[in-house]
């Protein structure tokens, strides 16, 4: 949600690579540019000249460092007040007690029943809690329902419904109920608009639920509204974090920096994406990081951590090094990069990769893997294995099942062939046992010869 605001500050910082000397004008030159990037970003302008008044007085007290160059060190200016602006360290849930009450606010069409069952597959999975849903959201058509279908569908209990409750009955209930779990999360009801109707019964809501954690659900491409809805229930709620939805969309991305500032409540989690596990914990440092196109290398590791099977991803390069790889392993392969999530996401968490991501995305886009995938499933399992037996017809049959054309085929066995003649060269360096040999014969001799502590030696750290 920051690509353009990324993108202008790149652009930025590169105007200063190569000066070995950082001078006045390009202090106000740079603060300039950053300043129109932030606005485009629909940063909240009070909050804009907060963020230049943090940057420059870090800049004007900072010492050169010698053989750091101007850009470096205005980069790394700029990631501190960023994570600074955004909260400091990753904000957590106040879980202490049991149960411990989540009340679940915002705006309709925010997300807010979606973003209730995300939490709560989360906090099952992630924190190993026992969760209760409800919902006090009688006005819109089959809101409960939807979250009690939500509920069923990961397998977290959802309060019983009864049709003749008021809100405040319902959350009693909730409360009673929910004794025995470790979390209730109650979703409340939305308006369209901040209306006195609304307030009024989410603030007696509070005072009946005497939540530990007052959420607010913001949609991050509401822009300067957000900030305002921000700023009306924390006045009236006394907010304790935030939760940003469609954080994967096209937005500018200036209400995350500006809904912190505003209302002093720290930003919890983002919503991913549309699918019930797509919510992540918010992290200021890495999104500043990604916001300057610096990677989020960490993030990336979670990832691959959390939905690659490590058993399945050593065999797999295994076979690689060893030249054994064949159609069936990449197949095998994209179903385990389909896990991490999309592939212009991924692209962003890769150290140097920033600027290009977009360039990157338009020539191999999830579209293109998925293509991949449905010609590579059209192919019967000999093909798979033998990929020679593949002529015209078969690539006609392949093409028609798979909804692509016989180019598309035609480009993917190229491709095969190509990775084929990369296996070979490694073979030719006696597979991966042996490379492995190698470098660790390399590190030591590096030890050896001083350059290398010992403790980094291959396997040891």
């Amino acid at each position: 949600m920051f690509d353009n605001l990324s993108r202008r500050l790149s652009t930025t910082f590169d105007r200063l690579r190569g000066r070995t000397h950082l001078t006045e004008d390009m202090l106000d030159s740079a603060f300039s540019d950053i300043r129109t990037a932030l606005l485009e970003a629909d940063v909240a302008l009070p909050v804009v000249k907060q963020i230049l008044a943090e940057i420059r007085t870090q800049a004007i007290g900072e010492k050169i460092v010698e053989n750091v160059r101007p850009h470096e060190m205005i980069t790394k200016i700029v990631y501190d007040s960023l994570v600074k602006m955004l909260g400091g360290d990753a904000a957590e849930l106040d879980l202490s007690n049991k149960p411990s009450v989540i009340l679940m606010s915002g705006l309709q069409g925010t997300g807010k029943t979606t973003t209730a069952g995300k939490l709560a597959l989360y906090l099952r999975d992630k924190k190993n809690k026992r969760v209760l849903l409800a919902s006090t959201d009688i006005y819109r058509p089959m809101a409960r329902e939807q979250l009690t279908i939500l509920g069923n569908s990961i397998n977290i209990d959802v309060l019983d419904i009864i049709e003749s409750e008021k809100p405040s009955e319902i959350a009693k209930r909730a409360i009673k109920v929910g004794a025995d779990y470790d979390v209730v999360i109650i979703d409340t009801a939305g308006r369209l608009q901040i209306d006195e109707k609304l307030m009024t019964e989410i603030i007696e809501l509070k005072k009946i639920t005497k939540p530990d954690n007052v959420l607010l659900t913001v949609d991050a491409m509401a822009g300067q509204e957000s900030v305002a809805v921000a700023r009306a229930f924390h006045e009236a709620l006394n907010i304790t974090g935030i939760i940003l939805t469609r954080a994967d969309g096209d937005a500018r991305g200036g209400a995350a920096l500006s809904m912190r500032i505003v209302s002093g409540a720290p930003i919890l989690f983002t919503g991913i994406g549309e699918k019930i596990n797509d919510i992540e914990q918010f992290y200021p440092d890495r999104l500043a990081s990604r916001i300057l196109g610096m990677g989020d290398v960490v993030t990336l590791v979670e990832k691959a951590q959390e939905n690659l099977d490590e058993k399945e991803t050593e065999r797999l390069v295994g076979r690689f090094m060893d030249g054994k790889f064949d159609l069936d392993d990449m197949l095998k392969q994209i179903k385990q990069m389909k896990r991490l999530g999309s592939l212009g996401g991924l692209l962003k968490l890769i150290p140097g990769i920033g600027k290009m991501a977009g360039e990157l995305k338009d020539k191999v886009n999830d579209k293109t893997i998925l293509h991949q995938e449905a010609m590579l499933l059209s192919m019967t399992p000999n093909e798979r294995k033998n990929p020679s037996i593949i002529f015209a017809a078969r690539k006609q049959r392949i093409a028609r099942g798979s909804g692509t054309s016989v180019s598309d085929v035609e480009k993917l066995l190229k491709n095969f062939e190509k990775m084929q003649s990369v296996m070979k060269q490694m073979q030719s360096m006696g597979g991966m046992q042996n490379m492995m040999k190698m470098a660790q014969d390399m590190q030591k001799q590096a030890t050896e010869n001083g350059d290398m502590p010992p403790e980094y030696m291959l396997g040891k750290k």
